[in-house]
């Protein structure tokens, strides 16, 4: 039933009461979501397959990722599911540290792993999409499918449009994003991005180089301030 609606909602206009309805279910899940991850901390997102298993080199790799965001004091926030997105919140959890997801529904494969403090379950892609973006300083894109292609791209061009801060964007695995750095330099040289566009990506196969680029370019030139006092409140039941 669940996936008949989000199936629906796409298919062109329906009645007023129909559309009204759509609305309401997406408030609730952003409602949910912000209750949700309001008190996490600032996350470092890392996006990855879902497929990859635990005897994987990428695996072991990003479970170092996910520990050392949190010697760095970032919390580890995932989209919740198995593969890579498990080992980052598993090298978080295991170090100690706050490890969040924004999982979603879906036919297959979408199980919110064991490694969670905390999570929320969603219905729709572009509600996940705006807390993963929301909550983050920087974004890592460990290797993966269209997925990972998806939330990488859309925080380069939030980034590129400006409609979020030029947080640093790290793909972790050099030889399997060569072809997007290759392809950087196609699109520039055919006009259609900037040099500093392609600046906005680090590709590396250095865990330390990664957390040295974080360090420069979310810790000092951000300084994780927030503008607003984040303290639970009881009349809000966030107690």
């Amino acid at each position: 039933m669940k996936n008949h609606q989000e199936q629906r909602a796409l298919e062109g206009p329906h009645s007023r009461w129909e559309e009204l309805t759509f609305v309401f279910r997406v408030m609730m899940e952003f409602i949910r979501g912000f209750r949700t991850l309001h008190f996490v901390g600032p996350c470092v997102t890392v996006f990855g397959s879902a497929r990859i298993p635990e005897e994987h080199e990428y695996y072991t790799l990003t479970e170092k990722v996910g520990a050392q965001l949190v010697e760095l004091g970032f919390t580890v926030m995932t989209g919740g599911g198995g593969g890579l997105m498990e080992a980052a919140n598993k090298g978080a959890k295991l170090a100690g540290g706050r490890s969040v997801a924004c999982n979603i529904v879906l036919p297959k494969e979408q199980v919110q792993n064991q490694y969670l403090d905390s999570w929320i379950t969603l219905r729709y892609f572009f509600v996940r999409k705006v807390l993963l973006f929301k909550y983050s300083y920087a974004f890592i894109a460990m290797p993966g499918g269209v997925g990972t292609m998806d939330e990488l791209f859309e925080a380069i061009t939030l980034i590129q449009t400006k409609k979020i801060e030029r947080f640093p964007v790290i793909l972790m695995g050099a030889e399997y994003w060569k072809n997007i750095g290759e392809l950087f330099e196609q699109m520039i040289a055919e006009g259609t991005i900037s040099t500093e566009d392609r600046d906005l990506l680090l590709i590396t196969d250095s865990v330390e180089e990664a957390m040295e680029h974080l360090r420069v370019h979310a810790l000092k030139k951000f300084m994780l301030k927030r503008s607003i006092t984040l303290e639970p409140t009881t009349w809000l039941n966030e107690k």
